[in-house]
């Protein structure tokens, strides 16, 4: 197994529970997260990833989108459209969630990994006040969820590309549902996917190739990140394997790996898992700035709402 500083799982977990503790004290909720609500918890799901490792892939997650994608304008446009409460699935470490809470959201932030959950914590707790108190992390399975307060979100966000983290179609299909299951009347939902094209899938033949050589702003380690891609288009899966070094120039490394299946979406496809939801589908666009999609765009974004009288927003 890699070596993996203790230290780092050790104080992200910390600086989750002190959030939570503190958000107790303030609100009268006992401390535990909403974790429990849910059907498969993250622990359930992955029992062979040691929590130092996990701490370790969720920090590198993080140096992956140094780079902004371009969509956060995008979600607090549609946030200002539809109102709050927030809904975001698959939240991450909070790329989309704590900007929105600065905005002033509420937001549930539903993901099946504490360790992305934790870095979401630290990101709250050092955006300043109210924010941490605006976002309400659930740790859970987002296929089959059911969160205790229903459909009440006038904004449910699937965020780039992780729909196709669930490698089969049933379960992006329960994604959908599960977002369409938590929107008011009126509520919008907002679905982001990578469209590969034929190109760039009969490269992914198992090759090797380095993605970034970067420093890590925690802890000061220079970080080489090597990818290969295999697609299979039988299935219609893309397999990702990222290889991570880590260390001082000639020094020790320490390496994690990371693999992802993902299961491909065209934009035919997405809307109509939208429509057997329940979902009207509004557009499906190419790009951030909701152009109609094209046969040469890259992306899908999908933008539907759930049938019915939206209330006032707040």
């Amino acid at each position: 197994m890699s070596e993996v500083p203790s230290g780092v799982a050790v104080g992200e977990l910390a600086a989750a529970e002190l959030w939570h503790a503190d958000r107790a004290a303030a609100t009268g909720r006992l401390p535990g997260w909403s974790r429990f609500e849910g059907a498969r918890l993250y622990e359930m799901a992955k029992p062979n990833r040691d929590p130092a490792t996990d701490a370790a892939l969720a920090r590198l997650y993080d140096l992956d989108l140094v780079e902004d994608p371009g969509d956060l304008d995008l979600y607090l446009a549609l946030a200002a459209r539809a109102g709050g409460p927030v809904l975001e699935i698959a939240a991450g470490s909070g790329r989309v969630a704590v900007p929105l809470a600065e905005a002033g959201y509420e937001v549930t932030a539903v993901d099946i990994d504490v360790a992305m959950l934790a870095r979401l914590a630290k990101a709250a707790a050092e955006s300043g006040p109210g924010v941490p108190e605006r976002i309400d992390p659930v740790a859970a399975d987002l296929v089959g969820l059911k969160l205790r307060r229903g459909a009440r979100f006038r904004l449910a966000i699937l965020a780039l590309n992780s729909i196709l983290l669930l490698n089969t179609r049933e379960a992006q299909v329960a994604a959908i549902e599960t977002m369409a299951r938590h929107l008011a009347p009126g509520g919008i939902a907002v679905v982001d996917v990578w469209l590969p094209s034929a190109d760039e899938l009969a490269r992914y033949d198992g090759r090797l190739g380095l993605e970034y050589a970067r420093v890590d702003p925690d802890t000061g380690q220079l970080v080489t990140k090597i990818t290969a891609a295999q697609h299979e288009p039988a299935t219609g899966r893309v397999i990702l394997t990222a290889i991570y070094n880590e260390g001082e120039q000639g020094g020790a490394t320490r390496r994690w790996i990371r693999e992802d299946i993902l299961r491909l979406l065209n934009a035919d496809e997405l809307r109509a898992i939208a429509e057997s939801a329940g979902l009207e589908v509004e557009v499906v666009a190419g790009d951030y700035d909701l152009n109609p999609i094209g046969p040469h765009d890259d992306r899908a974004i999908l933008i539907a709402r759930r049938r019915g009288r939206p209330a006032p927003p707040d």
